[in-house]
């Protein structure tokens, strides 16, 4: 049997279902963001992790010159170490159909007997036959990218030596979820592949029969990882050992804890922005409908009703707005999830996924949708019914109208009758006003949070691809030479100007603090592969001394003035100790930069080049791009142009996929506060309206009244939002940067006009919603309200 306080419950929903839906909507936004976020989040991390374990995904990796097999046997005595394997690695140029400029592939020998690291997992095709020395398994996005099914013949320039191959399989490696060709700054699957060949085929033809290049190892519960690559690097010092690295630094791995790191911090930071403004609106709703029901109140408390049994009911009122809002944002959450794992997949082309529930997350989410809700109303509520049972059943005291100093300014204004009605409705009552500030400034901050990502991204692009790195073409060497390249390079057709590049790897320590990383080098007058910030401003070389960019600098602790180890990792393999002479806002970079004369200095050694930057007659492109085929010397190779686009392409696509869903999101916000004010505004002042009717207002006059006062508060919410979104903006780099990549803070005009309209336009239109109710006001009944 339905009480009777349940059934008046279910009325009270009735009558006021648009606000407590725009609440509950409110509310499940950010229900939507924390599960969503967090049950891909968990879904990741358990696929990774199966992945891994599938895959026997090494934890302890090492690249070197070259050492004999018998080396394995020393490693695996290392204290730690459960599994050792080693193989041979290197760089090749793949001339693929309907590509005029040859891709990059990264060849690894592939045992088809005895792997036990690493192992790649075939999703088409066969694996290559030990003997067959012209076979080749290609990854899928690279195969799939060019349609190159097994049975396709594949011409690749390998160890100097032009060969022709059979491809035999797609396949899928651990190392390269997410797959990055040397020095680029994003994925390309159609410019970088990897190529799993035959042992005895890499081995002849890079002359290192025997011999290895890269060593994997995989651990003991209770090694320790660093521990292990210390010893490790010692015992390959003499084998040309780039540096041993964990599983941390691998570069694939590394890319995606970095993701997963971002998606952590946006499954924490948004939502309480919407369980606030969700409180604020509760309060508002619960806050109204308990002033007009005083005399049901006391009512109730006269036949018998206790104080605990009234507050309850009204609870209940808040606690079912929560849970509808819950219900909603658990719905959009698991949809959130789909869409989102589906697109992580496909980006980084897992082999399976693993689904996994996040019972946490829809537990804290209920947990806090409940707690909001009883925190909105639970004042209001109290306040309301602990009135004595007499006192309630009378309506509440008139506000004071006598006239201050504010109406006197308002005299002297001359104004119209009904612009100092908005003005004297906000001053009489500031707490009102304060809620619809303060939910329509939330409103504009997350749309300037979103759309300043978009703002960030495209200072990234044009500082990487306008300022820093004007050339059309980048060619890295198979070997450091001299700089007698550049005039091989100037001889090519169509080339109009070529830059040295050096770099040197290197392992940076000050004291405990170390990072695996590179010294890059650059000459003086540089035009084309420029050292800038995030702002795209040239960053003066000094004579000597580095020069790191701030993340590397915060992971190192150190700044201007400090000294820095630099262990090199390639010859003449000594150890520098530099000082550090600037720091600056760089977003993308794990390199320490010096001027290339006082590098070659440190070295005792003549300047050395082993990249070559070139700006091409784009007339001749087509005969430069048949020569770099037949080019030994050439490893790989980076098209600026075309990283360019693909970085434009993905920054239209993603970015703004997710700046359309914030910005349905603060728009939700702000129709979810404006409706609602608006709502109780026309109940509060009916009798006013009517009145204003029945002396001869006209309906838009009346109307004015009530958007005018809506629309005030909006314009003087809008700046306050703005401050309020650069604060979130502020919040947001430091939450979601990375040891990988840092986002510059860049907020344009445009976004905070963008920003700004967005919440005009929804508060315009939630306001025009509430005004047909005022048209089609009884004004005899609001007459004879009693407020």
């Amino acid at each position: 049997m339905v009480r009777a306080l349940d059934r008046k419950l279910l009325r009270d929903l009735r009558r006021i279902w648009a606000q407590a839906l725009a609440i509950a909507l409110v509310l499940g936004c950010g229900i939507m963001v924390l599960v969503g976020a967090q049950a891909t989040l968990r879904t990741l991390d358990g696929t990774l992790a199966a992945y891994y374990d599938r895959t026997r995904f090494a934890e302890v990796f090492s690249t070197l010159k070259r050492a004999p097999r018998g080396v394995l046997d020393d490693v695996a005595l290392i204290d730690g170490v459960a599994q050792v394997e080693g193989r041979i690695a290197t760089l090749a140029l793949v001339q693929v159909p309907g590509m005029a400029v040859p891709a990059t592939g990264q060849v690894i020998s592939h045992a088809s007997e005895g792997a036990v690291l690493n192992l790649p997992v075939l999703r088409r095709g066969r694996m290559p036959l030990p003997d067959r020395l012209d076979e080749v398994a290609l990854s899928e996005p690279f195969a799939e990218a060019h349609g190159l099914i097994p049975g396709t013949q594949l011409r690749v320039i390998l160890g100097g030596q032009s060969r022709e191959l059979t491809v035999t399989g797609w396949v899928l490696s651990p190392e390269f979820v997410y797959a990055l060709g040397p020095g680029s700054v994003m994925p390309d699957d159609r410019r970088f592949g990897i190529l799993f060949m035959p042992e005895p085929a890499v081995a002849a033809a890079m002359d290192m029969t025997g011999a290895v290049n890269q060593i994997s190892l995989r651990l003991m519960r209770e090694a320790d990882p660093r521990a292990v690559a210390i010893a490790l690097d010692r015992l390959l010092a003499p084998y040309g050992g780039t540096g041993a690295h964990d599983r941390e630094r691998q570069q694939s791995h590394a890319f995606m804890t970095s993701e997963m790191h971002q998606l952590s911090a946006m499954s924490t930071y948004a939502p309480p922005v919407f369980l606030l403004v969700s409180a604020f609106l509760v309060n508002m709703v619960l806050g109204r409908l308990i002033a007009l029901e005083r005399p049901q109140i006391g009512l109730l408390k006269a036949v018998g009703y206790s104080t605990r049994e009234i507050a309850w009911h009204y609870l209940k009122l808040a606690l079912l707005i929560g849970a509808i809002g819950i219900a909603a944002g658990w719905a959009a959450g698991f949809w959130m999830a789909d869409a989102m794992i589906d697109l992580y997949a496909e980006y980084f082309r897992f082999p399976f996924v693993r689904r996994a529930a996040n019972p946490s997350a829809l537990v804290t989410s209920a947990a806090l949708g409940l707690g909001v809700a009883v925190l909105g109303g639970g004042r209001t509520v109290w306040q309301s019914v602990r009135l004595p049972a007499a006192e309630a059943m009378r309506p509440p005291a008139p506000a004071s109208f006598s006239r201050g100093v504010l109406d006197r300014a308002l005299d002297r204004l001359a104004l119209r009758q009904t612009s100092v009605m908005i003005l004297r409705s906000i001053l009489r009552w500031p707490g009102r006003a304060a809620i619809t500030l303060f939910g329509v400034s939330a409103s504009v901050a997350v749309l300037v949070m979103s759309y300043f990502m978009f703002d960030s991204a495209q200072l990234l692009g044009a500082s990487v691809f306008g300022a820093a790195n004007r050339q059309d073409l980048t060619l890295a060497l198979s070997e450091p030479e001299g700089e007698e390249a550049l005039l091989a390079a100037r001889s090519l057709p169509g080339v109009v100007k070529v830059e040295p590049g050096y770099a040197i790897p290197a392992r940076l320590v000050n004291g405990a603090a170390e990072r695996l990383g590179a010294v890059q080098a650059h000459w003086e007058g540089a035009t084309l592969a420029r050292l800038v910030d995030d702002h795209g401003a040239e960053v003066a070389l000094p004579p000597h001394g580095l020069v790191l960019p701030e993340m590397l600098a915060r992971a190192l602790d150190v700044g201007p003035g400090s000294w820095l180890e630099v262990e090199l990792l390639a010859p003449p393999r000594e150890t520098l100790r530099l000082p550090v002479t600037a720091v600056f806002a760089q977003g993308m970079g794990q390199e320490a930069h010096i001027a290339a004369p006082a590098l070659f200095a440190a070295l005792r050694s003549v300047p050395q080049v082993s990249q070559l930057h070139l700006s091409l007659d784009a007339a001749q492109r087509g005969a430069l791009d048949a020569r770099l085929g037949s080019l030994p010397a050439v490893a790989g190779l980076i098209d600026w142009v075309e990283v360019e686009r693909q970085f434009q392409t993905l920054l239209r696509e993603n970015l703004l996929t997710m700046v359309t869903i914030y910005t349905a999101i603060g728009m939700m916000i702000a129709v979810g506060v404006i409706y609602n004010a608006a709502q109780i505004l026309l109940s509060e002042r009916s009798y006013e309206l009517a009145t204003l009717r029945v002396l001869g207002f006209s309906r838009r006059e009346v109307a004015y009244v009530l958007v005018g006062e809506m629309m005030m508060l909006t314009f003087v919410a809008i700046p306050l939002g703005w401050l309020a979104g650069t604060w979130l903006a502020q919040g947001l780099v430091h939450a979601v940067s990375s040891d990988i990549i840092q986002l510059p803070l860049a907020i344009t005009r445009r976004t905070y006009a963008l920003a700004g309209i967005a919440a005009a336009v929804a508060a315009f239109g939630s306001v025009q919603v509430v005004r047909r109710r005022l048209d089609r006001i009884d004004l005899v009944s609001a007459l004879k309200s009693r407020e």
